[in-house]
């Protein structure tokens, strides 16, 4: 194992990447052991990286696939994001956060991707295997949702 690879890559993405699990799994035990899938993929079976956009694009591809496999065979209950130990966000933000994290799968990861991580609408299909205008109305659709909760 490549210690000096493993570092860098968790100083890099890992909490932003921890945060994502987080919102997918709404829990943090899950969150952690996906996260922890993640390390183990890019370290012993990522591709060649063109650029570090493309190691970020992977990385929160797999991240997402391993949250869709680990919710499907888990169907655990759902602990809310403030249960969270060791998450330190502000309490604004965790709240936001835990809205996001009742929205539907498909919304919440759009609106993850593209707020909190700063994805374009293409990059966000190119990653999820849907069109552009998929996109949009996801987005669409999660912030109505969330502007309904809020107000």
């Amino acid at each position: 194992m490549d210690q000096a690879l493993f570092d860098r890559v968790y100083e890099t993405y890992g909490p932003a990447l921890y945060r994502f699990c987080l919102l997918q799994m709404k829990n943090p035990a899950d969150a952690e052991d996906v996260l922890q899938d993640v390390f183990v993929k890019r370290l012993y079976q990522a591709p060649k990286f063109k650029s570090p956009e493309h190691e970020r694009s992977w990385l929160y591809q797999v991240a997402l696939n391993l949250c869709r496999d680990q919710w499907r065979r888990s169907r655990r209950s759902e602990l809310p994001l403030a249960a969270a130990a060791g998450v330190s966000l502000p309490p604004e933000e965790l709240s936001l956060l835990d809205q996001v994290s009742n929205l539907p799968e498909k919304q919440r990861t759009v609106l993850h991707l593209h707020y909190y991580q700063g994805y374009g609408l293409q990059e966000i299909a190119r990653l999820l295997g849907v069109t552009v205008p998929t996109v949009k109305m996801r987005l669409k659709r999660g912030r109505e949702a969330l502007r309904k909760e809020l107000l």
